[in-house]
């Protein structure tokens, strides 16, 4: 099995403290500013950063369809990994300053991909709609936080 692995990134104009309080509230922001891919959203425990347990199905194409439950772990600041107990998919997002007032959003997920004909296709597409949903969860979230506090 071959690693697949995606990654999108975007420059907010928000502060990293604000854009990751929002980036790891399961409970609130998080079920908001997911797009139409995703459903039967719900928190399972926790609701905020580490030791949250969310579940989602995610719409991948018409015939692709992942049924997830994302355990959140904080290793470090500024980083949530988000690490699938249905399948070997993980997410790491990672929040940094990208200037006075912007913060830089990665996400990377990765997973063990198939193998043969299957696989290539899997290595060559999957990423690229990966990255067309999260650029449209960070451009969502980016909406979220740019708005003025209160």
């Amino acid at each position: 099995m071959a690693l697949v692995e995606a990654t999108t990134e975007r420059i907010v104009a928000a502060e990293p403290e604000r854009v990751y309080d929002a980036l790891a509230d399961y409970s609130g922001t998080r079920g908001r500013v997911l797009p139409g891919q995703f459903s039967e959203y719900e928190v399972r425990e926790g609701g905020r950063g580490a030791g949250t347990l969310v579940h989602w199905r995610l719409q991948a194409t018409s015939k692709r369809v992942r049924d997830c439950l994302f355990a959140v772990t904080e290793p470090s600041p500024g980083r949530l990994v988000e690490t699938d107990r249905n399948s070997s998919m993980v997410t790491t997002w990672t929040v940094t300053p990208a200037g006075a007032g912007r913060s830089k959003i990665t996400a990377v997920t990765a997973w063990q991909g198939a193998t043969g004909v299957g696989g290539f296709f899997e290595r060559t597409f999957a990423p690229k709609g990966l990255n067309r949903i999260f650029d449209e969860l960070l451009a969502n979230l980016a909406t979220e936080v740019e708005q003025p506090a209160g």
